[in-house]
């Protein structure tokens, strides 16, 4: 897949009026980061071509403010 393919990706998000950002993680590849209700995908277009889907799935629990402090913790070097 190339540019052509990444644009027409874009556009179906947008038809379909689904939220994206585009991203720069990796020295090889554009994200396109997507948000939906209970759900978060990265999809990655790589210079040679290949696509990469990550999905991240909400278990469904909400959390008050003292799970930051937990989340900082679990998550800081």
């Amino acid at each position: 897949m190339g540019l052509k393919e990444l644009i027409d990706f874009l556009n179906k998000l947008e038809l379909s009026n689904i939220f994206y950002k585009l991203n720069k993680v990796r020295d090889d590849a554009i994200m396109v980061e997507i948000a939906v209700p209970g759900q978060r995908w990265e999809v990655e277009f790589m210079e040679d071509g290949t696509v990469e889907i990550e999905k991240f799935i909400s278990d469904g629990d909400f959390y008050d403010g003292k799970e930051i402090e937990t989340l900082i913790k679990d998550f800081s070097d």
